[in-house]
């Protein structure tokens, strides 16, 4: 079974992380960045998307972007497949160069973006690739160089980003500058890498006493954003695509569903998700493995975190046994 469509509605806000295939660089030297920085600036012009922020490491990449009328997809694929052919050209080398799913988050707008577009600007300073603020003005591989206006980039919607912080440009600039500065401060912050419930809800507090109180909060992990957001965001996505979505309560159901299991099997709870490889506990990760993802339509990722192995041991288990 594929891991769950992409929300790929036109216009959406996106945060798109794209990674190296197990790791490895993407990027060997400037000459790699000035080709990257290059061929995104190229795709976003030839399919109208418009990019907020956007940070470019050694082993993985952040974009901040709304989607053209042509989708994420289209975009992503002219980017990462005209820079991936070009390096291997160049390095000469065959294969994959990026994992083959990008990872692609929808932000709500209102409470997000300007986090977001610092998040992902701080990047370098916060992996050690600029020492200070101000060698992150003149970095040249990430966007807060364009917004400061130290470096152009036509492609790149720095005004966009400005408006939040003032109509006069000099001031809006100075007002950017000190946001992101607060914001070097919060370190790596998880939550804007991801969707979910806690996220969704405002807290796992919030979850805890909207269950006590048998409330329905919508939640996804591919949507960053209030339970309403995402709600508004499932809504569009046509039926056949949303029946790959799984109900905020699966997740719920699945425990359920292991502690009755392992109780049945005489096994402990952590032996199966601490990985043991008695007979007792592989034979109950193959049935609940099908369960999760064929019945209760989680992704293989959440079935993974559920049982404590890995993705592709549930992708074999679906394979060997469908």
């Amino acid at each position: 079974m594929p891991r769950g469509a992409r929300l790929d509605t036109p216009g959406t806000l996106h945060h798109v992380m794209v990674r190296g295939i197990e790791g490895n660089h993407i990027v060997m030297d400037d000459d790699d960045r000035h080709l990257f920085v290059s061929r995104l600036g190229i795709a976003a012009a030839s399919t109208g998307t418009r990019i907020y922020a956007w940070a470019l490491m050694t082993n993985h990449a952040h974009l901040l972007l709304k989607s053209g009328e042509a989708g994420l997809s289209i975009f992503m694929r002219k980017f990462l497949t005209g820079y991936a052919i070009l390096y291997n050209r160049r390095h000469f080398r065959h294969g994959h160069l990026f994992q083959n799913r990008y990872k692609s988050i929808i932000c709500e707008e209102e409470p997000y973006f300007l986090k977001l577009v610092s998040y992902i600007h701080l990047n370098p300073l916060r992996a050690g690739l600029v020492g200070s603020m101000d060698e992150l003005a003149n970095y040249p591989w990430s966007g807060h160089a364009t917004v400061i206006n130290r470096i152009k980039r036509d492609w790149q919607d720095r005004k966009y980003v400005l408006h939040y912080f003032g109509k006069r440009e000099r001031a809006a600039q100075s007002a950017y500058l000190q946001f992101v500065l607060e914001q070097s401060s919060l370190g790596k912050q998880s939550e804007l890498t991801g969707g979910g419930l806690v996220r969704s809800a405002g807290g796992w507090s919030e979850v805890l006493s909207l269950r006590q109180r048998g409330q329905k909060q919508f939640s996804d992990e591919r949507i960053l954003g209030s339970g309403e957001f995402v709600k508004e965001i499932l809504d569009e996505v046509e039926e056949t695509v949303k029946t790959l979505v799984p109900d905020t309560s699966s997740k719920v159901n699945a425990m359920e569903a292991l502690m009755q299991r392992c109780q049945v099997a005489g096994i402990t709870s952590q032996a199966l998700q601490s990985g043991s490889k008695r007979r007792e506990c592989t034979e109950v990760r193959k049935e609940l493995s099908r369960h999760f993802v064929l019945e209760l339509g989680l992704s293989y990722a959440d079935t993974a975190r559920v049982l404590g192995i890995s993705s592709s041991a549930v992708n074999q288990i679906l394979r060997r046994h469908s």
